[in-house]
């Protein structure tokens, strides 16, 4: 499909014409949509959903967050093979090479019906030298961010003195560590497994990551202190709202959380990085209190990085886990880069409200000025929705700014549109601009809804696929009518056909 964009331009009066349907006609006509939906093959799930509009507060249901199980140990102990085994599928990178795994990766499983996340930690730099404490740091940041660590050891190894580093900090946790002494194959290797008592871990778990043997024997064990809602990810309902700022090294996020605070609360150096830990802050600004992250910034290739940005920008990742809304710091002294707009897109990609902050304006003259706007016109066409506060951290010129910029982002995050005006936007706006033909045909849209808020997520049930350039020309729209600034906007469909008669 074309990924052109759909951008008819004369003025259609779309607000008026909405305008004159009053929300009692607008239910009306979403009921007669929904009828018309049941001539088509839904599928479990959709029923569900459509079910499920009138559930929580504002008609809007929140999932409980998943479970956390982290998979931790030195590298090639056969955490990966491990990873794909559970899932059932293959999808973490294995080779017979150690340190493969770079990033923290997390995936979505399920076993005897129960869901959770799956994290495969690798990310150590394969240096001999300092390979203890990269590992140790890797477990770390594992155990803060799960509910249960899966410890893996090499049986037929046995423990080394790497495997000791990561042992003395789960014998701290108060968290549930499972041993798993892997690679035994079979029965004659299993006194392999029993010499790991002495890690002090309690019994270990003989499994076979290769060939699956006694890894289901384990889950079920696992499965039984594995809380039904994870106490890490938690989604806190009530209390101050929770921003991280975040940006790449250096631009000014310790400097601004100081000056929001009123008081150095954390440490401000001219090296980049010296921020390794998100530092959660109750603040008062603009007359509320906020939970205000300052997370350690993030290096634009993740997996060149070194021992501790490497696990700073891991953490940076939990805390916009954590976070509603991120504030990403643009240093305007400098050129906007890469790392700017790839940050910009991790918050995207985590649905977090999002304020832009240009920072260190005081030292702007007009020539940098006038290419700042060029820059920001090019590279950051995709968020012009997003608030802009321009300030100084350093001195805290246009601070205030910020808080009217959070209040916005996070209102528009929590917005839904009732479900008959959400359709009367989309009959107003298809008999108008109905989609292009494509290859013959022309997909329909037979009814939507908001399937949920924070952010804002649409489901479009069609007839057909509609093409990129279409669905964002919606989410055009619906910024230009409902405004949604500061929030992303995410448009599903579900293709669904005509039942056979």
């Amino acid at each position: 499909m074309t990924d052109r964009e759909f951008d008819p331009a004369e003025d259609d009066n779309l607000a008026e014409r909405l305008a004159g349907v009053d929300d009692e006609l607008a239910e009306q006509r979403a009921a007669v949509l929904r009828r018309g939906l049941d001539d088509y093959e839904l599928e479990g799930d959709d029923l569900e959903m459509l079910e499920g509009a009138g559930d929580g507060e504002e008609g809007v249901r929140y999932e409980p967050a998943l479970p956390v199980i982290a998979i931790v140990g030195r590298p090639n102990v056969g955490k990966s093979a491990l990873v794909n085994r559970i899932l059932g599928r293959r999808e973490a990178v294995v080779e017979d090479t150690p340190g493969v795994t770079r990033d923290r990766v997390s995936y979505r499983g399920e076993w005897l019906g129960r869901r959770f996340t799956l994290v495969d930690t690798g990310g150590w730099e394969p240096d001999a030298k300092g390979i203890d404490a990269s590992v140790a740091a890797q477990a770390e940041v594992a155990i803060d961010l799960a509910d249960v660590v899966l410890f893996v050891v090499d049986a037929v190894v046995g423990a080394t003195s790497t495997d000791e580093h990561v042992v003395r900090l789960l014998r701290k946790t108060k968290k549930p560590v499972f041993l798993l002494a892997n690679k035994i194959d079979d029965t004659r290797q299993e006194p392999e497994a029993a010499a790991l008592w002495n890690l002090g871990l309690g019994e270990p778990y003989p499994v076979s990551a290769l060939h699956g043997r006694g890894v289901a024997d384990m889950l079920d064990e696992v499965f039984k202190v594995l809380p039904e809602v994870s106490a890490v990810a938690k989604q806190e309902v009530g209390g101050p709202r929770r921003v991280a700022i975040v940006g790449r090294p250096n631009v000014g996020k310790s400097s601004l959380l100081n000056k929001a605070a009123r008081e150095e609360r954390v440490v401000v150096n001219e090296l980049a990085g010296t921020t390794r830990d998100p530092v959660d802050e109750q603040i008062e600004l603009g007359g509320k209190v906020w939970r205000f992250v300052d997370t350690a910034g993030i290096r634009r290739r993740v997996h060149l990085q070194q021992g501790a940005d490497f696990y700073a920008s891991l953490r940076t990742q939990a805390a916009l886990e954590k976070a509603e809304v991120a504030v990403v710091v643009i240093d305007v002294s400098q050129p906007i880069s890469e790392q700017d707009v790839r940050i910009i897109d991790l918050v995207l990609e985590s649905g977090r409200a999002l304020v832009i902050a240009y920072n260190k304006w005081d030292l702007l003259d007009d020539d940098r000025r006038r290419y700042l706007e060029r820059e920001i016109e090019q590279d950051l066409a995709h968020v012009a929705w997003a608030p802009r506060v321009n300030i100084s951290a350093r001195t805290g010129r246009h601070l205030e700014k910020l808080v009217p910029a959070l209040e916005l982002a996070l209102e528009s995050w929590d917005t839904r549109i009732p479900t008959g005006k959400f359709n009367a936007f989309l009959t107003e706006l298809t008999q108008e601009h109905p989609h292009p033909v494509r290859g013959g045909k022309q997909p329909r849209i037979l009814f939507g809804t908001q399937a949920a808020t924070r952010p804002p997520t649409f489901v479009l049930f069609t007839t057909g696929f509609l093409d990129p350039g279409y669905r964002r020309y919606i989410q055009r729209r619906l910024r230009e009518l409902y405004g949604f600034a500061g929030t992303p906007i995410v448009v599903n469909m579900r293709v669904r056909e005509r039942r056979q008669r």
